[in-house]
């Protein structure tokens, strides 16, 4: 199996910092791992055409239309797709199929870095075992496709400024079908200590395999 790591844009977000948090893990599961500093890579036919998963963190950036087709079709035939926080959800808002497959956007996160609980729903194999968990980190306000199949939510307070977010129920994180491929996205990780959260890290591992394979 083949990963393509693509990362950059915005540094607030460590791109390469977050990203290596998962290389190891990823070649420890059978996957080559190739890493891209580019959104040329894909207009890259030759690059993407065997690759298994794509993990994104690019916070940030504008996607050309050649990118965009390159990204969404690999994804459609069967590619994974996945990432975190503003690297899959602050990025290409003028890519109105990216933004289609990804299935939301990033708008706000009243308050900045935060107190609040994550909560576990449902039940899938990504979140076997975890339960509900507190973090400190930014609230995503997004908006979001109502097909998700919803993995983690957030319940805002209204407090922060934003005393009309009360009482709303926002995804965390989330996993959707795109053609024949498959799309994992949290909104955790920050930084790099988010994602090192025990229950974060296990989250965003899972949704990586499930991303490539449909099992995690």
């Amino acid at each position: 199996m083949k990963a393509l790591i693509v990362r950059g844009g915005w540094d607030g977000h460590q791109p390469v910092a977050c990203t290596e948090l998962f290389r190891d893990f990823l070649k420890n599961h059978g996957f080559a791992v190739q890493t891209a500093e580019t959104l040329d890579v894909y207009a890259d036919q030759s690059v993407l055409a065997d690759t298994d998963l794509i993990v994104q963190c690019w916070t940030r950036g504008r996607l050309t239309p050649e990118q965009e087709t390159g990204l969404v079709d690999r994804v459609r035939a069967g590619a994974g797709f996945a990432g975190w926080h503003g690297g899959v959800l602050a990025v290409g808002y003028e890519a109105a199929d990216y933004q289609y497959m990804v299935g939301g956007r990033f708008l706000n996160h009243p308050g900045g870095l935060i107190d609040y609980r994550v909560d576990i729903t449902g039940d899938d194999p990504i979140t076997a075992g975890l339960t509900s968990f507190d973090v400190h980190t930014e609230q995503y306000w997004c908006h979001l496709d109502p097909t998700l199949n919803v993995l983690a939510t957030t319940t805002f307070t209204g407090a922060h400024g934003a005393p009309e977010t009360a009482g709303a129920v926002m995804p965390v994180a989330w996993t959707r079908q795109f053609g024949a491929g498959r799309v994992f996205v949290s909104t955790l990780g920050h930084s790099p200590a988010d994602l090192e959260l025990p229950p974060t890290r296990t989250l965003t591992e899972r949704g990586l395999l499930w991303a490539a394979t449909g099992r995690s």
